[in-house]
C-alpha cells in the first residue's frame, strides 16, 4: 500500500516507469536525494491496476464545446475530420502577401449571437468569444442551459480554459494605436482583454460560477494542463464541475509573423492543404491553427444525481517539463515518455490497456520523431495501437490544441471511428505504428491518451475511456 501511495504521489520524479505490466513491475528511480545519486528498487508483485471505484473521485465528460475551422457544432467537427478534408487555406484575414508563411487554419463565419449580447461582443477579443461560445455550448451539450443552470451549486463549478497569447488582436491593435497615434488613443479595454486569464473569467462572470476560476498558460501543452488541473479539482472534493480546455486566436499579423520568423511553419505556400504532414519524410514545418475546445467535466456522483449525459470518463493525466530547450524537444523523447508513463499510474491504466494515442504530432522536424522515439519507449509492442494526428487536417491550434484533440478522442471513442492522418506520402522509417493514413479506420477503443507539448519543453498526456458503471 505504501508503495502504491508513493507511484502515485504527485511528487513522485519524472523518471520512466519500465512498463505497467497486469502481473509484475520492477522499476529503477532515481530517489529525490541532494547529496547522492543513491537509487532505489521498487518491486511490485501481481498488481493489477484498479480503477477507481469512489464517485466522488471518478471523473467524467458530460459535454463538449468547439469553435474550430469547420465549424461549432462538435458532431460536424467530428464527420468533416473523417472525411479527410482539409480545414487549411490561405489567409484573407489580413495582409499576408510579404509573409513567408500566407496561409493557416483561419476560422471563417464565426457567430455569435445568442452566446454573447451585441455591445459585450464589440469590445472583445476572438479569444474570448470563442471560449464564451464553446464553454455555453458545451453546456448545452451536457443539458445545462436556462432552469438546469440554476440548479447549479454555483460555488462549487468553476472555469479553467487556458491560451498561450491571449487577446491577440486587441493587444495587436494596441501598439499600432501607441506608434500611429498616440497612448490617449489606446483602447481602456486593451489590458483586460489581452491577458490570458480573460476568457475564463468572462466565462465564470456570464454563467456566474464561483468555483475554480483561472487560465494556465503551457504553450501548445495549454488544454491539457487545465484538463488535468480540473479534475483534480474535482477529484480533491473542491469543485463538483468544471468547465477546462483551451483557446486561441493568433492568425493575426504579428502571430503568424512571429512563428514565421521563427522558422517552424511550413512554407508550402503553393500548395497549402497537404502542408500540415506529421511524420512524413517531407515536412517543413506546422500550420496555424485557432479555435476553442472545451470539455464539461464532473464527478461521477455529481453527473449521476443530475441524470447527466456521460460521454467518456476521464482516467487520469499528467504535467512534466523536458528542461532541455526553448524550442527543441529532446531527441529521445526521454520528458515525452515519462509523462505518458505518469500518465497511466495516475489513470490506474497498464501499458497493454491502451490502443489508440491521439498524437501531438505537429509535422515539425525535431518534434515529431521525439514523439514517435518516446511513444515506442512506452510501447514496446505496437500491434493493434493506433495512432492518428488531427493537426494535419485542422492544423496546430497551439494553446487550444489539447481541448479540440480532447474533443476528437472522446468522438473517436463514441462513434468506434478514427479520422485519418491525411498527407501521409512519404513516412518516417523510424514511425513503427499504425498512422491511420490518409483514409479513417474503424477501431473499437479500449483506453485512449491525448498528447500535447510545447515550446519551453512542456508535456502534458490526459487518458480517456468510455464510461463503465
Amino acid at each position: 500500500m505504501e508503495t502504491q501511495k508513493f507511484l502515485q504521489s504527485p511528487h513522485l520524479p519524472a523518471f520512466p516507469f519500465n512498463q505497467l505490466r497486469k502481473n509484475t513491475l520492477l522499476t529503477t528511480v532515481k530517489a529525490p536525494l541532494s547529496t547522492t545519486s543513491t537509487q532505489r528498487t521498487v518491486l511490485l508483485s501481481s498488481i493489477t491496476p484498479k480503477r477507481e471505484k469512489d464517485a466522488k473521485k471518478r471523473v467524467v465528460i458530460t459535454g463538449m464545446g468547439i469553435v474550430s475551422v469547420f465549424g461549432s457544432d462538435v458532431d460536424k467537427f467530428y464527420e468533416r475530420l473523417l472525411t479527410g478534408e482539409s480545414g487549411i487555406t490561405l489567409i484573407d484575414r489580413f495582409d499576408a502577401s510579404e509573409l513567408t508563411t500566407r496561409f493557416g487554419g483561419q476560422i471563417r463565419g464565426f457567430n455569435s449571437n445568442g452566446y454573447i449580447d451585441r455591445k459585450t461582443d464589440q469590445r472583445l477579443d476572438d479569444c474570448q468569444r470563442y471560449c464564451i461560445v464553446a464553454g455555453k455550448k458545451a453546456l448545452e451539450d451536457a443539458s445545462i442551459s436556462g432552469d438546469e443552470l440554476s440548479k447549479i451549486d454555483k460555488k462549487r463549478a468553476g472555469v479553467l480554459v487556458g491560451s498561450g497569447l491571449g487577446g491577440a488582436t486587441v493587444f495587436y491593435n494596441g501598439v499600432k494605436s501607441l506608434i500611429q497615434r498616440g497612448f490617449k488613443k489606446i483602447t481602456p479595454f486593451l489590458v483586460p482583454y489581452e491577458i490570458s486569464n480573460m476568457a475564463s473569467a468572462l466565462l465564470a462572470i456570464d454563467l456566474g460560477f464561483m468555483g475554480p476560476t483561472y487560465s494556465i498558460s503551457a504553450a501548445c501543452a495549454t488544454s491539457n494542463y487545465c484538463l488535468y488541473a480540473a479534475a483534480n479539482h474535482i477529484r480533491e472534493g473542491k469543485a463538483d464541475l468544471m468547465i477546462a480546455g483551451g483557446v486561441e486566436a493568433a492568425v493575426v499579423p504579428v502571430g503568424v509573423a512571429g512563428f514565421a520568423s521563427w522558422g517552424a511553419l511550413s512554407k508550402r505556400n503553393n500548395d497549402p492543404q497537404t502542408a500540415s504532414r506529421p511524420w512524413d519524410k517531407d515536412r517543413d514545418g506546422f500550420v496555424m491553427g485557432e479555435g476553442a475546445g472545451v470539455l464539461v467535466m464532473e464527478s461521477l456522483e455529481h453527473a449521476m444525481k443530475r441524470d447527466a449525459p456521460i460521454l467518456a470518463e476521464y482516467l487520469g493525466g499528467a504535467v512534466n517539463c523536458d528542461a532541455h530547450h526553448v524550442t527543441s524537444p529532446r531527441s529521445d523523447g526521454f520528458g515525452v515518455s515519462s509523462c505518458i508513463q505518469r500518465c497511466l499510474v495516475d489513470a490506474r491504466v497498464s501499458v497493454e490497456e491502451v490502443n489508440y494515442v491521439n498524437a501531438h504530432a505537429t509535422s515539425t522536424i525535431l518534434g515529431d520523431l521525439a514523439e514517435a522515439n518516446a511513444l515506442k519507449k512506452v510501447f514496446n509492442n505496437t500491434t493493434g495501437i493506433k495512432v492518428n494526428a488531427t493537426k494535419s487536417i485542422i492544423g496546430h491550434c497551439m494553446a487550444a490544441s489539447g481541448g479540440v484533440e480532447a474533443i476528437a478522442t472522446i468522438k473517436a471513442i463514441q462513434t468506434g471511428w478514427l479520422h485519418p492522418t491525411v498527407n501521409q506520402f512519404n513516412l518516417e522509417p523510424a514511425v513503427e505504428f499504425d498512422t491511420v493514413a490518409n483514409k479513417k479506420q474503424q477501431h473499437e477503443i479500449n483506453v485512449a491518451i491525448s498528447n500535447s507539448f510545447g515550446i519551453g519543453g512542456h508535456n502534458s498526456v490526459v487518458a480517456f475511456s468510455a464510461f463503465k458503471p
